[in-house]
């Protein structure tokens, strides 16, 4: 590595540190604050504390790489080009791209590291994060009795303390007890008490001073009988125990969250993914079927068959849950084979040759994929061949039956003209009309809200398909992020020219903020299907990469985009152009 290459990249690798370090800790706090009244004041233990930032810090990790890129490299630019390291450099003939190559080839790593982060690391860490914030969430308050405002802290009691002289005397108290689950049938005032935690503070003890107790019998509802009893206790002292069991924090198991898409790499998402474009695929093929059943009229001519990859799919989908069928109807026969014999009370499954079992699994499975003469038998095909088959077989004899009865033979009726029309005026009555349309407006109705209800089972197999997509798309988008910035944010620098944390802060809070729009902008039109969801999900590195081509241009051409002298000095040159066409044009209408 020349001497050259080790300045540039000692310069970047010190601010690159320092603003990681900085915009983790702003979008930590941004995500702290949105569980700041959850997560404190329930006595947890430092460490749990410490164990939820940690996961936090590494989850806001892919945000923070591409701001820290962005504002590292436009720092570090910013003051070469601020102290003339830059025109040295480039008066000694090195070009400003190759000055790039050394941060260039440390962002292409950064950016291979933040793939393999998004993909392995941060999955794992999500999981931990939603099972502790869950955990944390479900935790009861620490016990924190206010005057003057029931506390209901403790399962089955509501208790108000009216003056607290500190932290164990009280006077003035309230409890109603709800232990027996019938309501405030039992209460219990008195007037003073103490409250002391014991026994490693795992119960606390409550007496309580010169006082009633006051308890309501429960009657029994539509029966005469005497009215319920109504007890009132006076007391000097009464002593209660309550069990502080749930103010411990639980953990729950991890695996609960795991069809979780944040949670998951490519390799399960892409089988996710799999599974539900077979189980859509499905719904599309039943919806086909579905709705040439529910035009009778028009499907006695045609038929409304499914398209060519949806019927080519659910053959697919049949052949994987064969092949499913099959591996447990052989583990079932490997297992009723194995040992001594069969279990008493059992009857072993008979082995069945691979062409039969396969047709028996086609059979059960209602598989439609058998192959006859290069065609495709259909599950109609194959009923209407079985029905073929039953009108060709000869009706039994039954006349040397005793109990055999002939059926009689009716003469068939035919009608006259005069006899039709009369019968056809019948449907023009009133009364058939309105039952007929009647009927008609329920047909329809029913068909709709059968075609409403598929449409939103559609609807929501197909959000949940693009969600997941995008859950895809984002581990490669937010890596490449990386060094779209970088191509933002070095180029800039040489041309501002101004090193610290005024200027390229301000340059890089504005195009972080572009990104971070573009980025919820696309996701949005790829979750609701108005783009696609690869497009949408890489809609933010799309519109900024001509920023960075752009600023890469003016850059090498040393232009001063971001000076007012550049702008005043362009202005009067359009200006004197414009003068000058002026007059132009004067002199040519004097002279015609």
């Amino acid at each position: 590595m020349k001497k050259l290459d080790k300045l540039i990249l000692g310069s970047f690798i010190g601010p690159f540190i320092l603003t990681f370090i900085v915009v983790d800790f702003i979008l930590l706090t941004v995500n702290m604050l949105k569980y700041f009244d959850e997560i404190f004041g329930k006595d947890l233990p430092f460490m749990v504390y410490m164990e939820l930032i940690g996961y936090f810090v590494i989850s806001i990790s892919p945000m923070a790489l591409p701001l820290a890129v962005l504002l590292s490299s436009l720092m570090t630019f910013g003051n070469l080009g601020e102290h003339f390291e830059l025109t040295a450099i480039k008066s000694a003939g090195i070009s400003l791209i190759r000055a790039l190559r050394p941060i260039g080839i440390f962002v292409v790593f950064l950016t291979i590291g933040a793939y393999l982060s998004n993909n392995y690391l941060v999955p794992r860490v999500n999981l931990k994060t939603f099972s502790l914030l869950y955990d944390i969430r479900m935790k009861s308050p620490a016990l924190d009795i206010k005057e003057g405002v029931f506390y209901n802290g403790i399962p089955n009691y509501s208790i108000k303390v009216n003056k607290k002289l500190d932290e164990v005397r009280l006077q003035d108290v309230l409890i109603y007890d709800h232990t027996s689950g019938q309501g405030n049938i039992h209460v219990i005032t008195a007037d003073s008490g103490r409250m002391e935690p014991f026994f490693n503070e795992r119960y606390m003890q409550l007496v309580l001073y010169n006082g009633f107790s006051y308890q309501e019998g429960q009657g029994q509802r539509g029966i005469a009988e005497k009215a319920p009893t109504f007890n009132r206790t006076e007391f000097s002292t009464n002593q209660m125990v309550f069990s502080l069991d749930a103010f411990d924090m639980n953990r729950t198991p991890e695996n609960l969250w795991s069809n979780n898409r944040s949670i998951k790499n490519i390799k399960e998402i892409r089988t996710d993914l799999d599974s539900m474009d077979l189980a859509l695929n499905q719904k599309y093929f039943y919806n086909y079927v579905n709705t040439e059943a529910s035009y009778p009229f028009f499907a006695r001519n045609r038929k409304l068959t499914p398209p060519a990859d949806i019927e080519r799919k659910r053959l697919i989908s049949d052949s994987l849950r064969n092949v499913k069928f099959q591996a447990e109807f052989e583990k079932e026969s490997r297992a009723n084979s194995d040992g001594s014999g069969s279990p008493i009370g059992s009857t072993a499954a008979p082995t069945l040759p691979d062409d039969q079992r396969q047709l028996r699994a086609d059979e059960l499975m209602g598989d439609s994929a058998a192959q006859t003469t290069g065609g495709t038998i259909s599950r109609a095909d194959s009923a209407r061949a079985i029905v073929d088959t039953m009108a060709v077989v000869p009706a039994p004899n039954l006349a040397g039956n005793p109990n055999f009865v002939p059926a009689t033979t009716e003469k068939q009726i035919v009608l006259s003209p005069e006899e039709k029309a009369s019968l056809d005026s019948l449907r023009q009555t009133r009364r058939y009309l309105v039952s007929a349309a009647s009927g008609g407006l329920t047909t329809a109705r029913n068909i709709k809200n059968n075609f409403t209800t598929n449409k939103n089972e559609v609807d929501v197999i197909a959000r949940e398909f693009r969600r997941f997509q995008i859950s895809w798309y984002q581990k490669y988008t937010q890596a490449i992020a990386c060094f779209v910035m970088f191509m933002i944010g070095a180029p800039l620098g040489a041309i501002i020219k101004k090193g610290g944390l005024g200027m390229p802060v301000l340059v890089s809070i504005i195009f972080f903020v572009l990104y971070y729009m573009l980025t919820i902008t696309g996701e949005k039109w790829a979750k609701e299907g108005i783009a696609d969801p690869l497009f949408g999900t890489a809609f933010s590195n799309l519109a900024l990469i001509p920023f960075g081509v752009f600023f890469l241009r003016q850059a090498r051409k040393d232009a001063r985009i971001f000076e007012a002298d550049f702008y005043a000095a362009m202005f009067q040159k359009i200006k004197t152009k414009w003068v000058s066409s002026r007059k132009t044009e004067k002199l040519k209408e004097e002279l015609s």
